[in-house]
């Protein structure tokens, strides 16, 4: 009898209610998904975003728990799931004039990032891939087909904008 063992090829790292609005934070989190961890360490490092930090904190730690429980090759893991959702909103409130009160508003977000490590699902991984890029390229034909080219030196010889009154 032989038993086929299905191993755990994905490991995660979850940052909650960390200070900042969930829509800064997915400026980033758009830059990094999809790419390799190696290549995501490099571009973090190097961009000038305030939700960088806390971002490279949660990468570090969903690699280091591939690496250490599972025992993960740095250099095979990708991300492919990175989502930030919105966390609760805290709210204080500021003095005003005449004794009023001014309600400020502090938003907070949740990060999850997802590794793969590709060694060991390397079809699966090759196939999410194809599918990502087929979306793509559907997407870039359908705006061609809207984008319409203007010639501006036929605009300035027949009188162009200036021309009416």
């Amino acid at each position: 009898m032989i038993r086929i063992i299905k191993k755990k090829v994905e490991v995660s790292a979850l940052g909650q209610h960390i200070c900042m609005s969930a829509h800064k934070a997915r400026r980033v989190i758009d830059q990094i998904r999809g790419r390799s961890y190696e290549e995501t360490l490099m571009i973090l490092e190097l961009m000038s975003y305030r939700a960088c930090y806390p971002i490279l904190k949660l990468v570090y730690s969903a690699a280091a728990n591939g690496i250490h429980n599972l025992g993960f090759n740095e250099g095979s893991l990708f991300i492919i799931k990175a989502e930030v959702n919105e966390g609760p909103t805290a709210k204080r409130l500021k003095p005003r004039a005449r004794g009023r009160s001014y309600l400020i508003k502090k938003p907070t977000c949740h990060i999850t990032i997802v590794l793969k490590d590709i060694s060991l699902a390397e079809y699966e991984y090759r196939d999410y891939l194809d599918l990502e890029y087929s979306k793509n390229t559907r997407l870039k034909k359908k705006k061609k087909k809207k984008n319409k080219t203007i010639t501006y030196h036929d605009t300035y010889r027949n009188g162009g904008l200036w021309d009416k009154k």
